[in-house]
């Protein structure tokens, strides 16, 4: 049963869930994390572990994105970012960098216009590597850029803003209609992000293969108002994708969580609540592989006119700085950050004891606690609210 309040004569809420929020319930049985597998499966490509790198320069250069694919994982491009406006990628990113988080400067590098060519020219250095290559665009230019990418490579197309509907309507120009675009393709898409039962079902409905919930890191509630509760989101939109299996009979849509993770525990709670898998962001920019080299910014920091994101370096625990995962002030500087391997952070071993580094020992540990063994089964766990 929903829980809802009343705010004011004639205003109702409805109560919702962080992440931080709710705790996993062990069972009598516990399991070896050894027998743990986390193997994750979505259309014809599988990966050794659940996890999605978010679409951000400050993650993805072509070294980044052919490691995170080594380690298990899924790294992804985006194709509106500075990979198809600057020959040269690192100085564009480490003028970003050296300018201490102003936003003015990745505006500016943003502003400059894109060369397809030379996007398609790193999309195929990556698929050249062997790695499964995906590609993020926003709703409002997939229509121009999806046969651009998709024709250098990209074998899953993200089409991911902060919000997403499925149909994208703006004046002076066409709408784009998701199912009749997606129909259009070959390319299996993963769309999002979505807030709500609803949109996620007729992003189903229109042929999506996953559906991303959340909007990652940004100041969408500072700007405009849009916080999502990330534990009663994945949950809803869970409910959205079971639903949608039984209308058609079996057909089964993937669901990623992107937004308040920066720990293996918040991994874990995010599968719990029905994910399938996880996009992150902050957690990965210490990486010593990551363009940022501790520095991290979301996709929609550069935009022209109204940035929501913001440019921080990252602390020597993973988080950003200002807090660390237990709400402590962090330190460390983003030199320290990025000196760490991004084996390291997903796989271990690890020297820190907040969750952030070693992130697939982590998932596994929970899973194996709750006496689980894989991904799927361990959506059952019981939770709690504290």
């Amino acid at each position: 049963m929903r829980d809802y309040v009343e705010i004011g004569v004639g205003r109702e809420a409805r109560r919702t869930y962080d992440l931080n929020q709710i705790s996993l319930v062990p069972t009598r049985r516990t399991r070896s994390s050894k027998d743990v597998d986390t193997s994750w499966h979505i259309d014809a490509y599988t990966f050794d572990v659940p996890f999605v790198s978010a679409p951000t320069d400050a993650l993805a250069t072509p070294e980044f994105v052919i490691e995170m694919g080594k380690q298990g994982g899924l790294g992804v491009i985006n194709a509106e970012g500075l990979w198809g406006r600057h020959e040269d990628l690192e100085g564009a990113i480490a003028r970003v960098t050296e300018n201490f988080g102003d936003l003015s400067t990745l505006q500016e590098l943003h502003a400059a216009p894109l060369n397809e060519e030379l996007l398609a020219e790193r999309i195929a250095q990556v698929r050249d590597s062997g790695v499964t290559v995906a590609v993020r665009v926003s709703p409002q230019h997939a229509r121009e850029l999806a046969p651009v990418v998709i024709k250098a490579g990209a074998e899953l197309l993200f089409i991911h803003g902060t919000l997403i509907s499925a149909e994208h309507v703006q004046t002076g120009g066409e709408p784009l209609n998701l199912k009749e675009f997606i129909g259009s393709l070959d390319t299996p898409v993963i769309a999002g992000g979505v807030a709500d039962y609803t949109t996620a079902l007729h992003l189903m409905r229109a042929g999506a293969a996953g559906i991303i919930v959340g909007s990652g890191v940004n100041t969408n509630p500072e700007t405009v108002g849009i916080d999502i509760p990330m534990a009663t989101t994945i949950a809803d939109v869970a409910a959205a994708r079971r639903d949608y299996l039984d209308e058609t009979g079996g057909r089964y849509v993937h669901v990623l969580a992107d937004g308040d993770i920066f720990t293996s525990a918040d991994i874990a709670k995010a599968i719990a609540c029905g994910a399938d898998g996880v996009v992150l962001g902050p957690v990965l920019a210490r990486a010593a592989e990551a363009g940022g080299k501790g520095w991290y910014w979301p996709s929609t920091a550069g935009h022209p006119r109204f940035p929501r994101g913001i440019i921080e370096p990252v602390g020597v625990a993973g988080a950003l700085l200002g807090t660390d995962a237990s709400g402590a002030d962090a330190s460390g500087t983003a030199e320290d950050a990025s000196a760490t391997s991004l084996e390291v952070v997903l796989h271990g071993p690890s020297n820190e004891p907040l969750g952030e580094l070693n992130l697939v020992g982590g998932l596994k540990r929970a899973m194996a606690k709750c006496g689980y063994t894989d991904l799927k089964s361990f959506q059952k766990v019981g939770l709690a609210v504290r």
